[in-house]
């Protein structure tokens, strides 16, 4: 195991934030000085568990946060500073519902069935003015703006220090793009193993906002910041892997490249396609990106229903090429770790019962979708989607009933908030009735 004090010194770090990630995706941190750090990665950071999104309450003891050493990123815009992901204990015991130990229980179950999961994320992000209130580019503003040179040149300070600080790390990025909503950005980096990838998703959304601010903008991945512009994805290309990550199982011979074992895991994420839209598509606003109205573009880019295709961006799972899979369906707003984790559970449920996925469909579904009867619509809304994960006996045990009744419990607190607020359109719509 790594020596954190010992890391720190050979490269010069003051401080380290040992971070944890808690239900909703927010990371929560304790900034630790080097001289401090061994303490830390011996005994953990101490946090109370109430005072961030976890089921909890102030009569808990402490959260004790573990660094997980092999996780730590120098700052390459601070690098004085250093980012360390930490598994959250309790009692002398990982506590279940937190997120990290969520995806590392399911990662055990899989290698320990002789499989790896390995993934790639494509999260989207808008800069926006630093007060919110619309995109920083007021000259973005074709109708078709993806790939969009100019725009693209214009924020190119900022894109080129996000790149170049994931090039000083080893990520391996390989292109940089303006997509299909003004004021959007994507960014793409090299596969690894899901926990690698949940970790490393979790620090490109703080990287990502951290430099953004330090060019006088705002980041947001936000799923719907802007009614009429696309929302903001996170597809996830993944492939399941030999334990010792040398052979691809999803490799195939059929026509698309792939495998049987490939085609059962999709079948997981077809049983399972409505419910997992709790974890991937988590807050009120994710289901303003699917299942809406074209954009000013003309289309969402995202999935209205539980079906797949080739390599066909209408659906909610494409194949891309041999040997993987596209899961369109997640949006900005997506834990990093239980992205991941409901990805991987759905999966090992096709693998062990053999599902079928059923009949891949060659067709546009924005434009043919009311022609396939058999297909299952998405949630239309947030409580919609809790209700169906609940009634999901294997998603929720597989992902461990302590952390489903927690995330249950809060989400429904979030959804009577958003009941009880009165908005404009309430107004505007009812005052003289």
């Amino acid at each position: 195991m790594t020596d954190l004090a010992q890391w720190a010194a050979d490269r010069g770090v003051r401080f380290f934030l040992c971070n944890f990630t808690d239900l909703f995706g927010v990371q929560r941190a304790k900034l630790v000085p080097a001289e401090a750090i061994a303490g830390a990665q011996e005994g953990g950071a101490g946090f109370a568990g109430f005072a961030a999104w976890l089921d909890m309450t102030p009569a808990d003891p402490d959260m004790l946060v573990m660094p997980d050493a092999e996780s730590a990123i120098q700052l390459p815009w601070k690098p004085e500073l250093a980012w360390v992901a930490g598994d959250p204990w309790m009692n002398g015991q990982p506590v279940a519902q937190a997120p990290r130990n969520v995806l590392k229980s399911l990662v055990k179950k899989t290698m320990d069935q002789g499989f790896m999961l390995k993934s790639g994320v494509e999260p989207e992000f808008h800069l926006i003015d630093a007060d919110g209130t619309d995109i920083s580019d007021n000259r973005d503003s074709q109708e078709k703006p993806c790939y969009d040179q100019s725009a693209l040149m214009r924020r190119y300070d900022v894109i080129a220090e996000i790149c170049s600080s994931m090039i000083q790390l080893g990520w391996k990025p390989y292109q940089n793009d303006h997509e299909d909503a003004n004021g959007q950005f994507e960014i793409n980096w090299d596969f690894g193993p899901c926990l690698e990838t949940a970790d490393r998703h979790a620090f490109f959304k703080f990287m990502v906002k951290e430099i953004a601010e330090k060019h006088g903008f705002r980041a947001t991945f936000m799923p719907k910041p802007f009614s009429h512009l696309t929302g903001n994805g996170c597809h996830v290309h993944h492939s399941l892997w030999t334990a010792d990550g040398q052979t691809c199982v999803f490799d195939g011979e059929d026509e698309m490249g792939l495998s049987a074992v490939a085609y059962h895991f999709l079948g997981g994420l077809m049983a399972h396609g409505q419910a997992i839209c709790a974890i991937t598509n988590p807050t009120v606003n994710s289901y303003k990106r699917i299942n809406a109205p074209a954009t000013l573009s003309g289309s969402t880019w995202s999935p209205q229903s539980v079906t797949y295709g080739g390599n066909n961006r209408t659906h909610m799972v494409r194949i891309p090429d041999g040997g993987r899979l596209e899961l369109r369906l997640a949006d900005g707003a997506a834990n990093p770790y239980l992205l991941q984790a409901v990805l991987l559970a759905a999966g090992l449920d096709g693998l062990e019962r053999q599902l079928d996925p059923g009949k891949r469909l060659d067709i546009d579904m924005y434009s043919e979708g009311h022609k396939v009867r058999s297909a299952k619509n998405l949630p239309l809304n947030m409580l919609d989607a809790l209700r169906i994960f609940e009634k999901d006996k294997y998603l929720t045990a597989a992902l461990g009933s302590e952390f489903s009744l927690a995330y249950l419990k809060l989400r429904m607190r979030e959804w009577t908030q958003f009941c009880q607020h009165l908005t404009q359109w309430e107004r505007d719509t009812t005052l003289d009735c």
